[in-house]
């Protein structure tokens, strides 16, 4: 099994990977990996409706997203991490979001029934919105998409502050074993 976290945040190895690892750290014997979105040129979708008429799983435009696109379709499951903002998920992240939930409907949910998820981690304000917004292409994809004990979210702000906020780190760890649990189940 395999699960690919797409991380959002423009900062390699802050609380977005932080976060990000410590679910990978309770999905013990399956295979995981962090794709920073940044390290990539995600071009906005311009509704040319190419991916509507190929049904190739292919952005015609797009071929660092085709390369992210084809990671999720090798995958069993996903965990979509974004920073908080402005009550959102980054821009990055949106043009990810955007193209995954419009190349998934032009090809007829190829990833319907695996395992999607989404963590927030904000300063202060802002999570739920920024998880809704993840949320809502898994389950346009049809991910199913476990929960924890609480909303996916930590509160920190300087590097590695996520550390620091107890409950989300066990919330995190928790989405983790619920993951793992539901995998399994799927198998």
């Amino acid at each position: 099994m395999k699960i690919i976290a797409f991380n959002g945040s423009p900062r390699k190895d802050g609380n977005t990977s932080i976060a990000i690892d410590t679910v990978f750290e309770e999905l013990k014997n399956i295979e995981t990996n962090q794709i920073y979105l940044y390290d990539y040129e995600i071009k906005p979708c311009t509704a040319c409706s190419a991916c509507v008429n190929n049904k190739d799983c292919k952005c015609a435009h797009d071929a660092d997203f085709n390369k992210l696109y084809q990671e999720i379709l090798d995958s069993d499951g996903i965990i979509l991490g974004s920073p908080v903002y402005v009550a959102s998920v980054t821009g990055q992240m949106k043009l990810f979001l955007d193209k995954l939930a419009i190349v998934s409907k032009a090809n007829n949910d190829p990833n319907a029934r695996k395992v999607g998820s989404s963590i927030a981690v904000g300063r202060r304000a802002g999570h739920l919105p920024t998880l809704q917004a993840m949320n809502s292409a898994l389950l346009v994809c049809q991910f199913i998409v476990p929960g924890s004990s609480y909303w996916n979210m930590s509160i920190a702000g300087a590097k590695g502050a996520v550390s620091e906020d107890s409950e989300g780190i066990g919330i995190f760890r928790q989405l983790g074993k619920n993951m793992a649990w539901l995998l399994e189940k799927l198998q």
